[in-house]
C-alpha cells in the first residue's frame, strides 16, 4: 500500500487528496496541518472579522471529508525536516513519518520588514489565517484607531472588515498606488476614491521608518498615532523544506507541468511554489486559490503513478471593498512591448483589454464584471482573436463572438 504524505492543509492540500482519492481509493493519506483547523477558505477571513460570516461556514469542506477521503490528520504539527535518501519526514516534535510520495503545499508566511523600535508595538498583527483574524478581534474596540502597514489586497481586506468595528484606519505603504502588484496607477486610483469615501484613509508613497510604541515614524516625518498596528507588507513563499535539502527553488519552488520538484517523489502545490505562466510566458509564484486547488489536483493524480498536467496557469483576482467590484487577470502588455489596449470607461466603471501578437493577454474590469469568465478562457486556451469576432467581444463578453464550432468546444454549445 502506497504511503502518500501532504505538508500543508489548505486549499492545494485538498486538491491532492482528492486527485490522489481520484486514482487510488486505498492508498493511506497522512496530512500534517500546522493549523489546528480543518481546511478553510482563507478569503473569507475579512468577511468573518466584518461579521458576514462565522469561523463555521468558512470550511472549505464538510466536516466528514478527511474521514470519507481516509485521512489521518496531524493538527498543530509542523515538518521541519525531509530526508529524501531515506524518505522521511522529522516534525517539531521529533515524530518521524515515512513516504513513498510527497507533496509539499506549505503556502506563504508573512514578509515583515526589519522596522527599528517594531518590538516596542505590543498590540501587532498579522492578517492571513483564521487564528490572526480571531486574535486581532480579540484585541479591538469602537475606539481603536488601526494602522495597517501594506495596501495590498490582504491589507485592504483587512481594512474593510474593519471599518464597522473600529474608529479610524490608516493604510500606509511604500508604493505610490494601491493594489500596486494587480492595478495600473487610473485603476488603482478609482479603487482608492472609492475606499477613501468608505473612510479609509491612506497614506501612499511613505511607509514606517521606526516605532516607538504606539506611534509610527513615516519616512516622510509625519507621525501616526495608533492602537491596533497590522502588518500586511507582503508574503513568501513557504520554500525552506526544499532549499534545506538542495532542491531548486527561486522565489518559490520551482515545479514542471506535473507539479513534480527536482527532488524525486516530491510534489509541490499551491501558493509555495513557482510554475509556468502561460500570460507572460515565464515562471511565476502565483498565489491564487483556483490555480492552487488545481495544482494540487495535479500533483495528487501524479502522485499515484498517473498523469496528469496542469499547464494553464494565469494570475487572476476578484476583488471587491464596500460594493465596488474588479477583476484581473493575465499580464498587461504596454505598447512599448509590443502589446496593444482596448478601452471603456464611465465614471464608475473601466474595462481594459490587453492584447499582444492575437492573443488576450490580460484584462482590468472594474465596476462590470459580467461574464469575465469568457475573458478568462480566451487567455487561459490561448484561443487567437483572429479565429473569433474580437471587435463584438470587445463590446460585450459574449459566447456569440465564437463560431458554432468553438461555442461547442469551449461553451458546450451555449450560444
Amino acid at each position: 500500500m502506497t504511503q502518500y504524505v501532504v505538508i500543508g492543509n489548505g486549499v492545494a492540500a485538498v486538491g491532492c487528496i482528492e486527485g490522489i482519492r481520484k486514482m487510488d481509493a486505498t492508498g493511506k493519506i497522512l496530512v500534517i496541518s500546522e493549523e489546528k483547523h480543518p481546511v478553510y477558505c482563507r478569503p473569507l477571513i475579512s468577511y468573518c472579522l466584518e461579521g458576514k460570516t462565522t469561523p463555521e461556514k468558512m470550511a472549505y469542506r464538510t466536516p466528514d471529508f478527511y474521514k470519507k477521503m481516509g485521512c489521518e490528520v496531524y493538527y498543530g504539527k509542523k515538518a521541519v525536516k525531509i530526508e529524501p535518501s531515506k524518505k522521511v519526514i522529522t516534525l517539531n516534535d521529533n515524530t518521524l513519518l515515512s513516504y513513498d510520495k510527497l507533496c509539499l503545499a506549505t503556502g506563504s508566511s508573512p514578509f515583515v520588514p526589519p522596522f527599528t523600535g517594531l518590538e516596542s508595538v505590543e498590540n501587532k498583527h498579522s492578517f492571513m489565517t483564521m487564528d490572526d483574524m480571531l486574535k486581532l478581534e480579540s484585541s479591538i474596540n469602537k475606539n481603536s484607531n488601526v494602522l495597517i502597514i501594506g495596501a495590498g489586497l490582504i491589507g485592504l481586506k483587512c481594512a474593510e472588515g474593519l471599518k464597522e468595528r473600529v474608529s479610524s484606519i490608516t493604510v500606509c505603504d511604500l508604493a505610490d498606488r494601491i493594489l500596486s502588484s494587480i492595478l495600473d496607477t487610473e485603476c488603482a486610483f478609482m479603487m482608492q476614491k472609492h475606499l477613501e469615501q468608505n473612510g479609509i484613509n491612506f497614506l501612499l508613497g511613505d511607509s514606517v521608518a521606526s516605532f516607538e510604541k504606539n506611534t509610527a515614524i513615516m519616512n516622510s516625518g509625519k507621525t501616526v498615532h495608533f492602537d491596533v498596528l497590522v502588518l500586511a507588507v507582503g508574503v513568501r513563499a513557504n520554500t525552506s523544506l526544499i532549499k534545506d535539502i538542495s532542491g531548486e527553488v527561486n522565489r518559490g519552488i520551482l515545479v514542471n507541468t506535473k507539479m513534480e520538484t527536482s527532488i524525486p517523489d516530491v510534489y509541490a502545490a499551491g501558493d509555495c511554489t513557482e510554475g509556468e505562466d502561460i500570460s507572460f510566458q515565464g515562471k511565476r509564484v502565483l498565489a491564487i486559490l483556483p490555480n492552487a486547488y488545481m495544482q494540487g489536483n495535479c500533483a495528487g493524480v501524479n502522485m499515484t503513478g498517473h498523469s496528469a498536467v496542469f499547464d494553464k496557469a494565469i494570475p487572476m483576482n476578484s476583488i471587491g471593498f464596500f460594493g465596488l467590484h474588479a477583476m484581473t487577470a493575465g499580464s498587461y502588455y504596454t505598447a512599448e512591448q509590443g502589446g496593444e489596449l482596448y478601452e471603456e470607461k464611465t465614471e464608475h466603471t473601466l474595462k481594459r483589454l490587453f492584447t499582444k501578437d492575437d492573443y488576450l493577454t490580460g484584462f482590468i474590469l472594474i465596476g462590470a464584471t459580467d461574464r469575465a469568465g469568457i475573458y478568462t478562457s480566451l487567455i487561459r486556451d490561448r484561443i487567437p482573436l483572429s479565429s473569433i469576432n474580437f471587435e463584438r467581444l470587445k463590446k460585450t463578453a459574449t459566447s456569440t463572438a465564437f463560431s458554432a464550432e468553438k461555442r461547442k468546444q469551449f461553451f458546450g454549445g451555449v450560444v
